[in-house]
């Protein structure tokens, strides 16, 4: 036998051999990654294909609050929600008030609102916490198939939580029935600039505050909505779309297959649910707690009176 050259009977060198099997690892290793990058490429389609309730092509944040008032259990009746948590401290008589007013007019104290508004949201933490464990466990692939279910679970119960926030700190009871799969574009705008204060979206307070301001004294519901959907308030709403669309977008596909999926400002999986949640229900609790619906010595700033009647046609 030749050393280091040809074994006995012609056979190709190893050096030859060698390069073959390196070729032959690089080709099976280039259709591997081929068919892993079409895989993450389809996974990414079937991913948008699912939550893109709205049907514009992209994730945004109304394809969220759609699917997550679909979720069983979220949507809030005022009347009985009201009914339920005051009944605990007071007669019917106040609770009648509360609920045909708002619990200001009932004269309940703001320091009982908060320690209810408290227990709702370590209430609606607990629940959401439960989505960890799912979140938590490698699934590769498989993951694409739980993650819409995952994303909506947790802003269904953020839903869920914006809803009984709204009711405590003198809200009217907006609409979420759903008509012919569309949900009232008032209440769709409304919880936009709701879950735009959580997350410290730039005017979605100021906003909320003038909401509160137009509703305590009175103004009509046809020009609530016409602000809100047409009128000086709706630029903001949009502001706050664009805001989600961008981050939601980012953040999903940045750690679409990680152990934990990244969304928005904080992180859906393990513990961190737990501690991401609370914050995000704290900032709205603290801008509905300070308006003329809810504080009848707020103080009315000059931005919260921007509502005309320009936009009625």
């Amino acid at each position: 036998m030749e050393k280091y050259g040809k074994k006995d009977g012609g056979s190709k060198p190893i050096s030859e051999t060698l390069e073959e099997i390196a070729n032959g690892v690089s080709k099976i290793t280039s259709d591997v990654s081929a068919k892993a990058k079409d895989a993450v490429i389809k996974s990414k389609e079937s991913f948008i294909n699912t939550i893109d309730a709205n049907g514009n092509g992209a994730i945004d944040i109304e394809d969220i609050i759609i699917i997550g008032l679909r979720v069983p259990g979220i949507k809030v009746n005022r009347k009985d929600f009201l009914q339920k948590e005051l009944l605990k401290r007071y007669p019917q008589e106040v609770i009648d008030d509360a609920i045909s007013y708002n619990p200001a007019h009932a004269k309940i104290p703001s320091e009982i609102i908060n320690k209810i508004a408290d227990q709702v949201i370590q209430y609606e933490r607990n629940c959401v916490s439960g989505i960890s464990a799912a979140l938590g466990a490698p699934g590769g692939f498989a993951m694409a198939v739980t993650i819409p279910a995952d994303i909506t679970q947790y802003y269904g119960y953020m839903l869920r939580a914006t809803q009984k926030l709204l009711y405590l700190y003198g809200f009217p009871e907006i609409d979420t029935t759903e008509k012919d799969h569309k949900f009232d574009s008032e209440t769709m705008n409304i919880l936009i600039l709701c879950l735009g204060a959580m997350y410290g979206v730039s005017g979605a307070n100021k906003a909320l505050k003038t909401l509160a301001m137009a509703l305590a004294n009175g103004v009509e519901k046809k020009l609530l909505k016409a602000a809100l959907t047409k009128g000086t308030i709706y630029p903001i709403v949009k502001n706050v779309a664009k805001w989600f669309g961008v981050n939601m977008t980012k953040k999903i596909f940045a750690g679409f297959f990680k152990k934990a999926i990244p969304v928005l400002g904080g992180v859906i999986g393990g513990g961190i649910t737990y501690v991401a949640f609370k914050p995000c229900c704290n900032k709205l609790k603290s801008t509905l707690q300070d308006t003329l619906l809810s504080n009848p010595n707020h103080h009315i700033v000059e931005d919260e009176n921007i509502i005309n009647i320009d936009y009625i046609e």
